[in-house]
């Protein structure tokens, strides 16, 4: 199964929602039972949209919004405002828990093939799929350790533009911050990041971000 980013179809999100992000946040670090409903509400859609194009399925993209939303209420103390928007970093945790869900589905497909004796059938395909695998790991990899590098207003714009499927647009109207000022942020970010990212692996990276340019 392949790792494929695509633009995430919801409305772009007015500055007061970021606001409102953060006071949601604050009520499900104080035990608010509500809260992680109101956040659910919030990104639901964003989120089950990535989920489901990472992982091809509506049942296990369910899941894994289960997964990360349930993670959120155990332990709130994972978002750090100082690293970014909570709508970057719920992204970005939905991205990273989509993608072990590939990893395991794929292992279990493996092990069931081996068991059913009919590896030698289904090879071609099985060898496909598990290259597909290998190679968005190595993308998402290299991205990770690259945009540790950036900025934090750099690499809050990218990480919306990569794992979100954001337009500079969107990203604008999530994190509050002026379409011009995004788009300044985006380039820095993509300069430093073709330095940092070499290869077919860093300029696939490069090629999903960049589709999220505005063309307006």
């Amino acid at each position: 199964m392949r790792v494929i980013m695509g633009a995430v179809t919801s409305p772009p999100r007015r500055s007061e929602d970021t606001a409102g992000d953060a006071d949601v946040m604050r009520r499900i670090r104080a035990g608010d039972r509500s809260a992680i409903d109101d956040l659910y509400e919030r990104f639901r859609r964003p989120a089950f949209a990535l989920a489901r194009r990472i992982l091809g399925d509506d049942a296990l993209a369910e899941d894994v919004l289960q997964e990360v939303f349930l993670s959120v209420w155990r332990d709130p103390a994972a978002f750090d405002r100082g690293r970014g928007s909570v709508a970057s970093w719920l992204l970005a945790v939905v991205h990273h828990k989509a993608v072990d869900s590939v990893r395991r589905e794929e292992s279990q497909r493996r092990r069931q093939a081996q068991a059913e004796d009919e590896m030698a059938l289904d090879a071609p395909t099985a060898t496909r799929d598990v290259e597909d695998d290998a190679w968005s790991r190595v993308v998402a990899e290299q991205v990770r350790t690259a945009m540790g590098l950036l900025s934090q207003p750099q690499r809050e714009a990218l990480t919306l533009a990569y794992y979100g499927g954001y337009t500079q647009r969107e990203v604008a109207a999530l994190t509050g911050t002026p379409l011009g000022t995004v788009k300044t942020r985006m380039l820095a970010g993509m300069r430093r990041l073709k330095q940092e990212l070499g290869g077919p692996a860093g300029n696939s990276a490069l090629d999903t971000i960049s589709s999220t340019e505005d063309s307006r």
